[in-house]
């Protein structure tokens, strides 16, 4: 099975902010961004740490969904269930 590898990128001014993340260490990306923020030498705000951290969950969440929804098999094994019109052919072909 393959990783993905979501990509987060920022451009402000002449610094470019580029983040590659898998699920392993999205914790740990939320963390440098947190860094960068503290950071007074960067450009860096906690604005952008906000709105980074924001899209970071939001790819988490439609990644659960996707998962969950392409491993959902209970529509796949359902199976009709007979009517009483079912039941009186039955019941009349034993009785001939």
């Amino acid at each position: 099975m393959s990783t993905e590898i979501n990509v987060l990128a920022l451009v402000k001014g002449n610094e470019r902010y580029i983040f590659l993340f898998d699920d392993d260490n999205r914790v740990e990306t939320l963390r440098q961004i947190g860094r960068y923020a503290a950071n007074p030498e960067l450009s860096f705000t906690w604005y952008d740490a906000a709105v980074m951290s924001q899209k970071i969950r939001q790819a988490a969440a439609e990644q659960k969904k996707t998962a969950r929804s392409s491993f959902d098999l209970s529509n796949r094994f359902q199976l009709p269930l007979p009517t009483d019109s079912h039941f009186d052919q039955f019941d009349d072909r034993e009785a001939a």
